[in-house]
């Protein structure tokens, strides 16, 4: 039924509990394909030389240390699983990597660490609730 699952991780508590989720999801539904993403928001042109490149560095760091943890939370599945790091709207980067991938679903928590907040759900989930592809698992 989910075949393939894109599971969205930005380093928040919610966004872990996701991870374990889309694993034992994964497992249960013996999907054939994890792609596992987060999206960081551009950094700002403004910066210049050289506090662009040091912040380039950081956001390089911390994405592939958050994708290394939720490879971690996602362990031992015997599936092909992908990782992308990516840099733009992180809504709009999780719809289009679900378009591209061809997701069956979509698996994110409930609250992210973006500085705007919906009343119940994340600005970033309702976004992609609202315009997804494919059924959206929300975990809080």
């Amino acid at each position: 039924m989910f075949d393939r699952i894109l599971l969205a991780v930005d380093g928040s508590d919610h966004a872990w509990h996701a991870a374990k989720t889309a694993g034992d999801l994964a497992r249960r539904m013996k999907s054939i394909e994890l792609w596992i993403v987060t999206v960081q928001d551009p950094i700002p042109p403004y910066l210049g030389e050289p506090n662009m490149q040091t912040a380039i560095n950081t956001r390089l760091e911390e994405g592939q240390a958050i994708l290394q943890k939720a490879l971690e939370t996602v362990r031992d599945l015997q599936i092909e699983v992908h990782t992308d790091l990516i840099e733009g709207s992180p809504a709009e980067g999780i719809i289009d990597v679900a378009k591209t991938c061809h997701s069956d679903l979509i698996v994110m928590g409930s609250r992210g660490l973006g500085r705007l907040a919906g009343m119940v759900l994340g600005s970033t989930s309702q976004k992609v609730v609202s315009h997804a592809p494919c059924p959206v698992l929300i975990v809080r």
